[in-house]
């Protein structure tokens, strides 16, 4: 479809089915339902644009039709090449009226391409998984500037780069953190992507978790997450790490630490979760066993060292989908998951609804607070305030159906006081 209807997208004939995937995804989302009930009686985004570059599911398709509903006028694009759900992004066009710019299996040119038609709406509000947008709204499209009051960002990557722009001093305007909110990445990062991940490699792969050994590169919430769920399939986990902290932690929680160097020479399965670049690299691939398997959960296809691969390949070709087969000069063959990208968006259909509920919401309701406190807020980026976090945390417990104990007036003057002591 072309990009001068309003929208891109691989095929608007699969906009029922997308339809049928999205309310599925909507029964498991009472948090975001919640919310979109409100915004649709208030329009708190009345006459808002926002310009959103996200992975496009059917969790995200949600999102979307709650902040159309709240009034905004929205645009969408992908945030990964290969993180789209073509028949969703189908079906936000057709059913929801909502332009969007996204084909699973893009190219580099066309994932830029959608970018820009994505900010031809002109935003007042980002949305970022991360920071690609801002990016080019940085350094090719600056003009954009003078209508955007703030943006959210969804993930670890994006706020590493964002929280280098706000301290070098070049971001040009207020961002609220999604990913750092508890109900978040205690929830999204940890639990969603270690089902995923293990999900997107036993679809690619069908091979057989319990006995193999899984290395797990980076113990952050998405790491212990990926650590935890492979441990539960029966894998030997081995966990390496830069940061003395976090691999402590992997030490007192049970997994073996070791430098890449080593678990290289025994690992059968190494995925990356660590948003650095080049975890796995040269002198790695040397050391491993016929047939390992690699693949990256993190945001951005650099973690593994894929050109350095390619350059000690005889030759590569494609032995399933998302799956291809490096064949090197001394006869070993490894295999590489996904290209590198996020395989659990990439071979599978990302985290689950249930988890991204959490995650949305704070997307919803930082913008929100964005568009009413924006000229409080510098050009930096701040934490979701703990109110909108506690309050999504409440919501969740209610839908679920779990109370909770509430403190009585002696306990709140206890925790109130400093008098009292042993």
């Amino acid at each position: 479809m072309a990009g001068a209807k309003g929208y891109d997208v691989k095929d608007i004939r699969t906009a029922a089915a997308g339809r049928r995937r999205i309310e599925w995804a909507k029964k498991d989302m009472p948090v975001l339902r919640s919310i979109g009930a409100r915004f649709a009686k208030e329009k708190p985004f009345r006459g808002v644009r926002i310009a959103a570059c996200l992975h496009v599911t059917t969790e995200t398709a949600a999102l979307m039709q709650v902040l159309a509903a709240a009034g905004a006028k929205v645009s969408l694009c992908a945030s990964n090449p290969l993180s789209t759900q073509d028949e969703a992004a189908a079906s936000l066009v057709k059913n929801d009226g909502i332009a969007v710019y996204a084909i699973k299996g893009e190219d580099r040119k066309t994932y830029y391409r959608h970018i820009l038609s994505a900010l031809a709406v002109a935003p007042n509000v980002t949305m970022d998984d991360g920071a690609d947008l801002v990016s080019v709204v940085h350094t090719e499209k600056t003009g954009y500037l003078k209508d955007i009051v703030g943006g959210t960002e969804e993930t670890t990557t994006g706020v590493i780069r964002l929280a280098a722009m706000g301290e070098k001093g070049v971001l040009r305007y207020p961002i609220v953190a999604v990913n750092e909110a508890k109900t978040k990445h205690f929830f999204d990062n940890r639990y969603g992507t270690g089902q995923s991940t293990i999900d997107g490699i036993l679809r690619a792969t069908n091979r057989l978790l319990a006995g193999s050994c899984f290395v797990v590169a980076g113990y952050g919430w998405c790491g212990r997450g990926l650590a935890m769920r492979a441990r539960g399939m029966g894998a030997r986990v081995i966990v390496t790490e830069i940061d003395p902290l976090p691999a402590l932690e992997a030490v007192m929680d049970g997994f073996e630490v070791v430098p890449m160097a080593e678990a290289a020479r025994v690992g059968d399965i190494f995925c990356t979760v660590t948003g650095n670049l080049h975890v796995l690299r040269r002198e790695h691939f040397g050391r491993m066993k016929d047939g390992a398997i690699v693949c990256n959960s993190g945001h951005f296809n650099v973690e593994i060292d894929i050109p350095a691969l390619a350059k000690m390949a005889r030759s590569v070709r494609t032995v399933r989908p998302f799956v291809q087969e490096y064949l090197l000069r001394d006869g070993r063959a490894i295999h590489v998951l996904g290209e590198g990208r996020l395989i659990n968006l990439a071979a599978a259909e990302g985290h689950p609804a249930n988890v991204m509920d959490m995650s949305f919401a704070n997307q919803a309701l930082s913008v929100e607070y964005l568009l009413r406190h924006h000229d409080r807020l510098s050009n930096k980026v701040h934490p979701v305030p703990e109110p909108i976090d506690r309050e999504i945390a409440r919501l969740k417990l209610a839908a679920t159906g779990v109370r909770v104990d509430l403190l009585t007036a002696e306990q709140r003057k206890y925790l109130a006081s400093w008098e009292m002591g042993t």
